[in-house]
């Protein structure tokens, strides 16, 4: 058996999501994509992958051993290349991850760039309101808002975004323009439902944060279903100042209560522990760094800003304390 074989054959399973998908990509029968499989396990005596319906799902020695597969290959590729005099291509998968409104609004046009400037690497961005472990699910990058609890995963700030109550000029003139946050316990509100922790109204006085909410007129689980009904009339919505900056300038949404607003929260990028880093991932990031730096207006603090500083640590399953507004 080759195992350099064996290994490339397991990856291409795991990141397509089963076997079928995983022959179609390396263009090979389906039946001997899944006898590499199972002689890589009986070679290594324990299962690596457990079918199901839905798909391909890794044991955990499979986790562990796809892990160092990608070390392996990326080291391999790496000193191949070297001998080669290839120095300067970068190949294979990233699989990064970010919110949605975010992500397509800041994330999705830089990473555009990055692969156009490195066409030999294939992307797969995954945009989802919700926190992914990036473990379990294979990911190199995760960009995340909000605060984050200790743990194993290194984060670099590059960024922070402003929370922001509004609600339609029609509204206000209908239903008054609240002065205090006590007001909103009077007015109609729109929540966001999808995450784990439900969201919080939260303001700002001279202590320490406190929550008042309106009255629940309409949930919904979608940024953009929030915002529409907002500028209809419906309530009041809690957002993240690049989720309505388009509306705030038209004058389709009004801000509200702006001296109670609480902290701005951080935007972070996230990656795993690895030692060293791969150069494709490493790449990614000195690529995306300053560039959502500018795009989040935090200059870099340094010379060496745009690389991996450690400015905290975070784990596999971190997630914010919390989500007070929409979804990011």
């Amino acid at each position: 058996m080759d195992r350099f074989d064996a290994m490339s054959v397991l990856l291409a399973v795991v990141d397509a999501g089963s076997l079928s998908a995983g022959a179609r990509q390396l263009r090979a029968p389906l039946a001997t994509v899944s006898r590499k499989v199972a002689a890589l396990e009986k070679h290594l005596g324990v299962p690596l992958v457990l079918r199901t319906r839905r798909g391909l799902s890794l044991t955990e020695e499979g986790r562990t051993f796809v892990a160092a597969s990608r070390r392996i290959l990326e080291e391999l590729d790496a000193a191949e290349r070297q001998a080669s005099g290839d120095h300067g291509a970068l190949r294979g998968g990233l699989h990064v991850t970010a919110p949605v409104a975010f992500g397509e609004r800041h994330l999705l046009p830089i990473s555009l760039q990055f692969l156009k400037e490195q066409p030999n690497i294939n992307l797969r961005l995954t945009l989802v309101d919700r926190q992914i472990n990036l473990a379990d699910e294979q990911v190199d990058v995760a960009l995340r808002i909000g605060h984050l609890t200790d743990s194993a995963l290194i984060t670099t700030r590059v960024g922070s975004v402003r929370r922001v109550i509004c609600a339609s000029p029609e509204y206000l003139a209908r239903r008054g323009v609240p002065r205090q946050p006590e007001d909103l316990a009077r007015h109609d509100g729109i929540s966001f439902q999808g995450f784990a922790t439900a969201p919080e109204w939260r303001y700002r006085r001279d202590g320490p944060a406190f929550a008042i909410e309106p009255h629940p007129k309409l949930a919904v689980n979608t940024t953009e279903a929030a915002i529409q009904a907002a500028m209809a009339g419906i309530g009041i919505i809690r957002a993240l100042s690049y989720q309505i900056s388009d509306q705030l300038r038209s004058g389709a949404l009004q801000e509200l209560l702006t001296e109670f607003a609480p902290e701005p929260l951080p935007v972070n990028v996230m990656h795993g522990p690895a030692d060293p880093l791969s150069l494709k991932v490493r790449c990614f990031l000195d690529w995306i760094l300053p560039r959502l730096r500018a795009g989040c207006g935090l200059k870099r603090s340094s010379p060496g800003a745009a690389r991996l500083m450690t400015v905290t640590r975070n784990g596999p399953n971190a997630s914010g304390r919390g989500w007070p507004f929409l979804s990011s």
